[in-house]
């Protein structure tokens, strides 16, 4: 008498039903489970006679799960290599393990409404063997022909019997999938919920990240990625590779979309962007580098590994979800770039645009490592993109503010100091050098756009070196650097010549100058830039000025002290020595007064200046009055004529440039 396997078999099968081969060992006489199994049955059998039947009748032996599969196998085996072979006959086993396999799926899916998967591995993996078992049964069946009508008929009941079961396994398996998939976020999900501070905790968070999550795989184990690339290989194989991808992508996209968050990054359209405060979205600028890089150098690598390994035989299926994920994950974080690019130009903007084209480099660099050009050449083209409309925009500030210098027309700074431009620029470019590397890489990725200004060839400050030898080619941003310091010392020059005293006019200059030179030798990225002959150039230029200083202010005094044309026919002439004493003592008043309010910052410039001056004014007086007051009546004559004392005129040249005019007040007089 047939019947239906029992309980009892139902877990014989789901213990061994991964033994697919006919060759195995479990199939054998005498394998001790079988004899088990067998005994079972029989007392089972036995204990089921019901009334009026002897006892002598001789029980049915039930096939074992794994007896069953080894025929199933056999069959198919058989009938794939007999592909022109009608079939002649369908076993029974086919049935018995159809059934056995039906009670199988509905005993997965009827625990507690969900997976019961990871419980007994070795059921899992008779599972996903019977799986492919029914999938190359319905191969068999679909695509041979039956000799006759009543086997046909069995064949199409069997079809659609097996079509129904496959597509329940089949939705069983998605749904294992799924959960092995978001069982890494689940376990997570909490402690990223209950980051309520996520920006103060984005270093700590990072760490944590790089120990655990890049160390093999995003939060899989390897027993999970083994489970996840068997059940991808059988939904693919059994036509339902679009479900799995599917759960794939949507599964790992919202993983995601909660490290991004984690790490304190937000999506926000372009338009959002446009209406932010640059001092709002100064503040997420930051954060949208660190995500960048995290993306590029743990997370995208962590996520190439998982796909290769969920898709290990198809790796053509892996690259699509690849470059599917990752584009995604890119473009959100672009369109930011984007958004930041289209805002408004301002000086201000220009190292938070470089800091981002630096940032689009590392990620272009990431990606080359992850993303092949076939897979991946489109989404590197619209990174590089991105990276050149913040070059564009940095050249856009870095040209406006050429076009600010030649258009500052302030008023003369008081008493000669230095100019505010030349503070604000000597400070901006130190900083701008910092960035020598991406600008460079940026004029040059813009030639085009710059034109001929940028690719001139040796600047002419630069046509000979510190040897004399030939101009060498220099950097676009260092000839950038050039045009600045040319249009800054244009517009000095043009400053200096609103002073109605051509003197302080010269100090202007030199204060200006010195302090320009006192910033670049500062700071090594700029001064390497422009050069020890630009330096050395710009030094012989302040001397120049320090010249046209002496010159100027002090050149009509001693002229007073100046021995010729005192005599007459040989003798001295009283009133014209009179009148040098008297010329000397206003014109030094007048400079005292004029210069008491002059000032200069630098020390170093302050105190050669002050030396400069008493040596040429000091000597020349010593040697004025030692050769010409004795002609003088002493007493009211004298003091009415040598109203200074050499000592007297280096005190008061000693405090000159200190902004001090109450010092030259309270001076004598006489």
């Amino acid at each position: 008498m047939e019947k239906k396997p029992s309980e009892n078999s139902d877990k014989d099968e789901e213990n061994n039903a991964g033994e697919t081969s006919h060759h195995h060992a479990s199939s054998e006489p005498g394998n001790p489970d079988d004899e088990a199994i067998a005994e079972h049955d029989d007392h089972a059998q036995a204990d089921s006679v019901t009334e009026g039947e002897t006892t002598d009748v001789v029980p049915t032996v039930t096939p074992t799960p794994a007896k069953l599969s080894a025929d199933v196998d056999s069959w198919i085996h058989t009938m794939l290599h007999q592909r022109n072979a009608d079939i002649t006959e369908i076993p029974d086993c086919v049935d018995k393990f159809l059934d056995l396999f039906e009670e199988n799926i509905v005993s997965y899916d009827a625990v507690e409404g969900r997976p019961k998967w990871g419980e007994v591995p070795e059921q899992d993996s008779s599972f996903l063997e019977s799986a492919s078992r029914i999938r190359q049964l319905s191969q068999v069946l679909s695509q041979s022909q039956c000799s006759s009508q009543q086997i046909n008929e069995r064949k199409d009941s069997l079809v659609n019997r097996i079509g129904v079961m496959r597509q329940g396994a089949m939705s069983y398996l998605e749904e294992v999938f799924r959960m092995l998939l978001e069982k890494y976020r689940n376990q997570n999900k909490g402690e990223i919920e209950s980051d309520g501070h996520h920006d103060l905790k984005v270093e700590q968070d990072n760490s944590a990240l790089s120990d655990s999550e890049h160390s093999d795989f995003p939060g899989f184990s390897e027993v999970t990625i083994t489970s996840l690339n068997k059940i991808a290989k059988e939904m693919i194989l059994s036509g339902y590779e679009s479900e799995c991808c599917q759960v794939f992508i949507i599964s790992r996209r919202n993983a995601f979309e909660e490290r991004l968050n984690k790490l304190g990054f937000e999506k926000i359209s372009i338009d959002e962007i446009q209406k932010l405060t640059w001092e709002s979205l100064e503040d997420e600028i930051p954060t949208w580098i660190k995500t960048f890089k995290e993306c590029a150098r743990n997370y995208f690598p962590g996520e190439l590994k998982l796909v290769e390994s969920v898709f290990k035989e198809h790796p053509s299926i892996g690259d699509g979800l690849y470059c599917n994920l990752t584009r995604g994950v890119v473009i959100q974080l672009l369109n930011f770039a984007e958004g930041v690019a289209m805002t408004k130009r301002s000086v201000e903007k220009l190292f938070k645009f470089l800091d981002m084209c630096e940032t689009l480099g590392v990620v272009i660099s990431g990606l080359k490592l992850v993303l092949t050009e076939e897979r991946g050449g489109e989404l590197m083209a619209e990174t590089a993109s991105a990276r050149n409309r913040l070059g564009e925009a940095a050249i856009s500030i870095l040209s406006d503010l050429e076009n600010s210098i030649k258009a500052e027309a302030g008023k003369a700074v008081p008493g000669g100091a230095v100019h505010p431009l030349t503070r604000y620029l000597m400070n901006y470019l130190p900083l701008a050098c910092e960035y020598k590397d991406t600008l460079d890489l940026v004029f040059k990725e813009h030639t085009k756009i710059q034109g001929d200004s940028t690719s001139g060839g040796c600047h002419q400050h630069h046509q000979e070196n510190d040897h004399g030898d030939d101009c060498k080619e220099e950097s676009p941003f260092a000839e950038q650097m050039m045009r600045v310091m040319e249009l800054l010392d244009a517009s000095l020059e043009g400053k200096a010549k609103l002073y109605k005293d051509v003197s302080l006019g010269c100090i202007f200059m030199m204060n200006n100058g010195r302090y320009i030179l006192q910033k670049i030798k500062g700071s090594s990225v700029i001064y390497q830039l422009l050069g020890n002959t630009w330096c050395r150039k710009k030094s012989s230029d302040l001397r120049a000025q320090h010249k046209n200083y002496q010159r100027e202010s002090w050149g009509k005094i001693l002229r007073c002290l100046n021995p010729e044309g005192l005599t007459v026919n040989g003798k001295l002439h009283k009133p014209y020595l009179k009148e040098r004493f008297k010329s000397f003592n206003a014109m030094f008043d007048e400079l005292l007064k004029t210069q008491s309010s002059w000032i200069v910052y630098d020390e170093q410039l302050q105190s050669e200046l002050r030396v400069s001056v008493a040596g040429l004014v000091i000597p020349a007086y010593r040697a004025f009055m030692g050769r010409f007051s004795q002609n003088l009546t002493p007493g009211r004559q004298t003091e009415k004529y040598i109203k200074y004392q050499p000592e007297d005129i280096e005190n008061y040249i000693d405090n000159l440039f200190s902004g001090n005019p109450q010092f030259m007040s309270k001076r004598k007089l006489v």
